[in-house]
């Protein structure tokens, strides 16, 4: 009725109600002392309870039958689909809500939109598409890169509501390059859930594609190395056009930087695959990628030349190489150390920090990077400066923790903390801390930054960038202040003072920095005047500050501090450093050239905003001079340390960075300094530790050129560095063979790898274990399982199109064995044609209770998608909605109510003479009681005692062992009478005055009294008197 229906989930428990009646049966027995209506009331209750109480066990539930119709438009917007039918889908869509939704029956319409991920575009909404101008806001949140109808149609299933029909209308190309549809589709079928499919027709065009390049996967040096490159022409041939595609493939040999081209071959392709073979020799052990591109030679022959490059790996084994990196203004510091590691047998290879690698695959041929007295951030002007990038630092700590690369720091007076590179990746690989937690050990350093750029275009954005940059060169015991405009000069934390540690405080000060929106500064001296205040205030406080400096930020335009300020600055050695951003013309402006050079700062002229961290950077490390240590003669203390096994004392050394050294129980010491000797922990000279696969060092004091020069000289110069190098370098030598094959599919990289021994005999049982660096620089971490004899193989996900760069550890102690895979690019850009058999499948399936869906084929263009409205998506060929509601706690409660009731009625007995009291007494005292009224109720209780005291006269004569006479009974009545005359009430007796009398006369019998004494006469009578009949 009206829709509803009753069912129970667990029907088998009605079978209870059979014992109904004996419910009755013995209740009807036990409840027979109560009166007739309160037996059958009670009876009733307690059957009510008893049939609420099945009803609970049975799990009574509630069914609504809905005839609406919920449609969820599911909508493929991955790259393999142009973006003009991508466009259409989204107007296909809001039409076709518009045409065929019932408002009246409440039929609902929502969009989901997917590539590689899926997402609620618009969830079920019971009107037509809140869709503005065909933007699709979800879209922020999908990857294009790939085809996901597998988890589009569970976002689907799980964005239904059980309250109507269901229907999943998918606009797709049906490439799908992730997942398993069918398998979920079957569920939503198995679910009742209709699947309607609109195909999208890719257009025919030309299309060349590299599908791979393979090479063998052991390659020895000397030997030759044969290269395929496979290609596919997927244009498709006509009676006009017979789809040959001229051009010409050329593939290159990366080395580091260094790049060969190895064959530059013109080919006509016709359609279909086609191999490139070639042949080349490897003379050189080292870490190469090959890359094969196709460049047609008409632009219209390829309409997609993201899938125009492939590339692959090859490791050939060698001996060890290292890579030195130098600061490019200080060229040659270094060279003695190089020659000398030459001398040992080790091959180094210099780099000057303005030409940094750009990629990890330029760091594989090394097994061991030398950081050498190497600041973060180098130049001198704003056009020459040039520094680490945090994905540079990534690159260099991956390629010691997951490759296995040795990673040492060396330093000098631009290295650790003092060049810059606290709070960096960096500092997490090394075995110290950059920073000094006590500023007792060294003194601290403040900065003050002023910022005005907000002309600057994105100038709100360059100046958090540049304050954050700042504040990771700080240590923790440092001050730092920054002043802006708005409204007003004013500090952006620390009150009047404006200065704070930045240690407790830097998480705050970062917060702060996302809501900083600095103004239009008018003019520097108030700003000026508070700085210095704040400089002297944290000195007045006691703060050990060594080094105060101040970096000013503007387009020059407010008015010059006066000549005072200044000179209280030049007074209290404060230097600041002025950039010059170009917002009203050319970069530059003479006031802060001249503030700059009056207080010894130094001027940028900046036209790039991108160099602006770089500059804030290298100010920064004016603030972290303090952490260099400098006495001359120290003689370092030595601990036992694989790396000096051999050496026996060590020359004096004039200076290091201080550091701290890690609390961690891998860290080794091998030497520290003698001063300061009541804080050993921040003089560490030598320290290393092994920072996940790879090992990773310090040395604090430089390599011969300032600090140490009497080592230079010292014969023992040779052993320690080339120790020192080769503990940290990746091991080359295995006790086994192993070959590795990768190959890309599905998404996954399959990693295949042989064993064997030196007898080429396979090793089995090993525990193998690798680790992936994607092109984002995540580490992946997979496992290998034996699948036959000394064959092993593993997977992971690669989602990402780029290089990833894999290293294999046999076993413990053994050297890592890397190689490399890469997806060129996405699954996407290899779909040229619609999948129709997988369109014609998924609209075949057969929802359970209603019909099989339908492919609306028809034009699908901007504007022109008035066909697909012919078939209706929200017909009702579906099993109608039933949804359930448990109402089975419902009954629980209402039968403990009436269990209540039915106790209640069978213990308490109510009577009626109340109710007429009550009456009585609301009546009186609404509209007053008159007298006769008060006379009839007093005679009723005067009737009421009379009869209570027969009662008592009439037991009392049935408990006496004697009969009363005649005259006693008459005697009796009389006295209840005379009793009863007595004590009646009249008018006049009530308005009388009582007056006392004698107490002889006054003194009545009362009717006890009088039962009493006859009761005493009886007895002195003699015993056969009234029960004898022979008695007279």
């Amino acid at each position: 009725m009206f829709g509803v229906d009753i069912a129970f989930n667990k029907p088998w428990f009605l079978l209870l109600l059979a014992g109904l009646p004996l419910l009755w049966i013995f209740s009807f027995r036990s409840i027979s002392g109560l009166g007739r209506f309160r037996r059958f009331f009670a009876l009733g209750l307690r059957s009510l309870v008893y049939v609420l109480l099945v009803f609970c066990l049975a799990e009574m539930q509630l069914r609504h039958t809905s005839e609406r119709v919920t449609v969820i438009y599911v909508l493929d917007q991955s790259e393999s689909i142009h973006r003009d039918k991508r466009a259409a889908m989204v107007q296909y869509v809001v039409k076709d809500v518009v045409e065929h939704r019932n408002p009246a029956r409440g039929d609902r319409a929502g969009v989901i939109v997917f590539g590689r991920e899926a997402a609620i575009e618009v969830p079920p909404y019971d009107d037509n598409l809140p869709i503005q101008q065909g933007k699709l806001e979800a879209m922020m949140q999908v990857r294009t890169d790939a085809t996901n109808l597998e988890g589009a149609l569970k976002l689907a299933q799980a964005s239904f509501s059980e309250d109507s029909a269901k229907r999943v209308v998918i606009v797709t190309d049906g490439n799908e390059t992730v997942g398993d549809v069918l398998s979920v589709a079957r569920q939503l079928a198995e679910n009742g859930i209709g699947i309607d499919v609109v195909p999208i027709e890719l257009s025919s065009r030309a299309e060349v594609a590299v599908e791979k390049i393979s090479l063998p996967s052991d390659i020895r040096k000397g030997q030759p190395v044969q290269v395929n490159v496979v290609l596919n022409n997927m244009t498709e041939a006509t009676e006009e056009d017979d789809g040959k595609v001229s051009g010409k493939v050329i593939v290159v040999r990366k080395q580091g930087q260094r790049e060969d081209v190895l064959i530059e071959q013109p080919m006509e392709l016709e359609p279909g695959k086609k191999v490139l073979t070639f042949e080349h020799t490897i003379d050189q052990s080292d870490f190469y990628t090959y890359e094969a591109r196709f460049v047609p030679d008409d632009r219209l022959d390829d309409s997609m030349p993201q899938n125009n490059l492939a590339s692959a790996f090859a490791h050939v084994r060698g001996e060890g190489s290292v890579l030195l990196i130098e600061d490019w203004e200080n060229p040659g510091e270094f060279d003695y150390l190089v020659e000398r590691l030459k001398a040992s047998n080790i091959e180094v290879e210099l780099m000057q920090s303005n030409a940094l690698f750009t990629s990890l695959a330029e760091l594989q041929r090394y097994d061991c990077v030398i950081l050498g007295d190497l600041p973060r951030t180098s130049g001198g002007g704003a056009g020459d400066i040039s520094s680490f990038s945090d994905q540079q630092i990534e690159m260099l700590v991956r390629n010691s923790q997951q490759m296995g690369c040795g990673l040492l720091m060396i330093g000098g007076p631009r290295s650790f903390g003092a060049g810059g590179w606290s709070n960096t990746e960096l500092e997490k690989a090394m075995p110290v801390d950059f920073n000094i937690k006590d500023a007792k050990v060294v003194p601290v350093g403040a900065l003050v930054m002023m910022m005005h750029a907000s002309e600057l275009a994105q100038g709100n954005f360059w100046q958090k960038v540049v304050a954050r940059e700042a504040l990771k060169a700080l240590g923790p015991q440092d001050y730092c202040g920054l002043i802006h405009w708005s409204g007003s000069d004013q500090w952006m934390w620390g009150g009047q003072t404006g200065l704070l540690p930045v240690g407790p405080n830097r998480n705050q000060m970062l917060a702060r920095l996302n809501r900083m929106t600095p103004g239009d500064m008018p003019q520097f001296d108030p700003a000026m005047k508070m700085s210095l205040a704040g400089f002297n205030a944290i000195q007045g406080q006691g703060a050990n500050v060594a080094i105060r400096h101040m970096i000013v930020i503007s387009d020059g335009d407010p008015s010059p501090p006066n000549g005072a300020t200044v000179q209280a600055y030049i007074d209290a050695n404060i230097k600041i450093t002025t950039v010059a951003i170009g917002t009203h013309g050319p970069a530059g402006s003479a006031p802060l050239r001249m503030l700059a050079t009056q207080t010894g700062g130094k001027y940028y002229a900046v036209t790039d905003p991108k160099a602006l961290p770089r500059i804030y950077q290298r100010e920064a490390r004016r603030i972290a001079q303090p952490l260099v240590k400098e006495d001359p003669g120290m003689i370092p203390i030595t601990y036992p340390h694989e790396v000096l096994e051999g050496i026996e004392g060590f020359p004096p050394f004039d200076g290091y960075v201080m550091t701290t050294l890690k609390d961690n129980a891998l860290v080794d010491i091998g030497m520290v300094a003698p001063v300061p000797a009541e804080h050993p922990d921040n003089a560490t000279v030598l320290a290393t530790w092994t920072y996940g696969v790879g090992r990773t060092g310090v040395l604090t004091t430089d390599a011969g050129k300032r600090w140490a020069n009497n080592w230079t000289a010292w014969e023992g110069y040779d052993k320690f560095f080339s120790q020192l190098v080769r503990y940290a370098m990746r091991p080359t030598d295995n006790q086994g063979n192993f070959t590795v094959a990768s190959e890309v599919k599905d998404g996954k990289v399959q990693v295949v790898v042989t064993a064997t021994d030196e007898k080429d005999e396979y090793l089995n049982f090993l525990k193998l274990s690798g680790t992936a660096v994607d092109p984002e620089m995540e580490s992946r971490d997979f496992q290998l399982r034996q699948v036959a004899s000394g064959r092993y193989v593993g997977e992971f996900d690669a989602d990402k199109s780029g290089s990833y760069f894999l290293s294999i550890l046999p076993g413990p102690g053994e050297a890592p064995i890397r190689t490399g895979a890469n997806v060129p690019y996405s699954a996407e850009f290899r779909q040229q044609r619609l999948n129709s058999a997988l369109v014609e499948t998924l609209a075949a399936l057969k929802p359970r209770g209603g019909e099989a869906g339908q492919v609306i084929d028809g034009e699908f263009a901007i504007g022109r998608v008035e066909e697909l409205l012919d078939v209706d998506t929200f017909r009702h060929d579906l099993p109608k909605a039933i949804s359930s509601q448990h109402v089975w706690p419902i009954l629980l409660v209402l039968c403990g109510l009436v269990f209540f009731e039915d106790v209640f009625v069978r213990r308490v007995t109510l009577g009626t003479e109340w109710i007429g009291h009550s009456y009585r007494w609301v009546h009186a005292k609404v509209f007053g009681a008159p007298q006769q009224v008060e006379e009839e109720d007093r005679m009723e209780r005067l009737r009421v005692i009379k009869e209570r005291a027969t009662a008592d006269y009439d037991e009392r004569k049935a408990a006496a062992r004697f009969e009363v006479g005649l005259d006693d009974q008459q005697r009796s009545g009389s006295a209840i009478e005379e009793e009863l005359a007595s004590k009646s009430p009249s008018t006049s007796a009530l308005s009388q005055k009582k007056v006392p009398l004698d107490e002889g006369k006054q003194e009545e019998d009362s009717y006890t009294s009088r039962l009493l004494k006859a009761k005493k006469q009886a007895r002195k009578k003699p015993p056969g008197g009234m029960d004898n009949p022979g008695s007279s």
